[in-house]
């Protein structure tokens, strides 16, 4: 009988230490698959991004290029797997592509694929790839470039967002130039649209003004004082109603 409880608590002890173990094993396994792994670019690639505008219409977005960080070339990968088409569109880059948008600000049906790149040029630090696919070719488009006023203030570090079929621009505004130049804290937000694959832009904020046109307040020092006109003609006044009793006395 002592030799019977013996065996069932060491069984209960085995069957312990094997339902530990495996739910130890299903934790790991567990963790493991939370965290999976980021697929690594292989050399010379350096960006990827698959955009999906319907079903088997899927657009792959790369860059690529040796020997330098800051120069390289982009291209656009068209698979239309129902029709079994598939196109390549490239271009040259100076810089490295931030993003990319997919759009249809026309409602023609047809996509638009924006590459942002961050230039290396800081009068023009954001430039933007516009292209337009119709029937799987595609039509560079031409994205217009800031104005005089828009550039005011501005150093890069520009955000863009697609919000109603629309492309949103904002980016901050400074004071001053060069490496001297300060933050305002103020941004300056721009929307664009397109019509007859032509872009057409807007400014948002209200901050249309130059940012380095602050007017200075004329301020009266105590050596130049003003002299009051009043009392001046008060004086003529005077002497000439003396004038004009001496006459009558005479």
């Amino acid at each position: 009988m002592r030799l019977f409880y013996l065996s069932s608590f060491t069984c209960l002890i085995v069957s312990a230490i094997w339902i530990s173990g495996c739910s130890n094993d299903q934790k790991t396994a567990a963790t493991t698959n939370t965290t999976p792994s980021k697929p690594v670019l292989m050399d010379p690639f350096r960006y990827h991004k698959m955009i999906e505008v319907s079903p088997g219409q899927d657009y792959d977005i790369l860059s690529w290029g040796r020997g330098s960080t800051k120069m390289g070339a982009f291209e656009i990968l068209h698979s239309d797997s129902a029709a079994a088409k598939y196109t390549t569109t490239t271009g040259d880059l100076d810089g490295a592509i931030v993003d990319v948008f997919n759009t249809d600000m026309d409602l023609d049906g047809n996509p638009e694929i924006l590459i942002q790149t961050k230039s290396n040029d800081t009068l023009y630090y954001t430039h933007i790839f516009a292209f337009e696919f119709t029937n799987g070719k595609a039509e560079k488009l031409d994205f217009p470039k800031l104005t005089e006023q828009q550039k005011q203030g501005y150093r890069g570090n520009d955000s863009f967002y697609v919000k109603d079929g629309k492309l949103e621009r904002e980016y901050p505004l400074y004071s001053g130039s060069g490496k001297t130049a300060k933050p305002t804290g103020q941004k300056r937000q721009l929307e664009y649209g397109m019509r007859n694959n032509e872009f057409n832009v807007h400014t948002l904020s209200k901050d249309t003004a130059k940012v380095n046109s602050a007017v200075k307040p004329v301020v009266q020092t105590n050596n130049s004082p003003s002299k009051p006109v009043k009392h001046t003609s008060e004086k003529k006044k005077k002497k000439k109603h003396r004038r004009h009793q001496s006459e009558n006395e005479g």
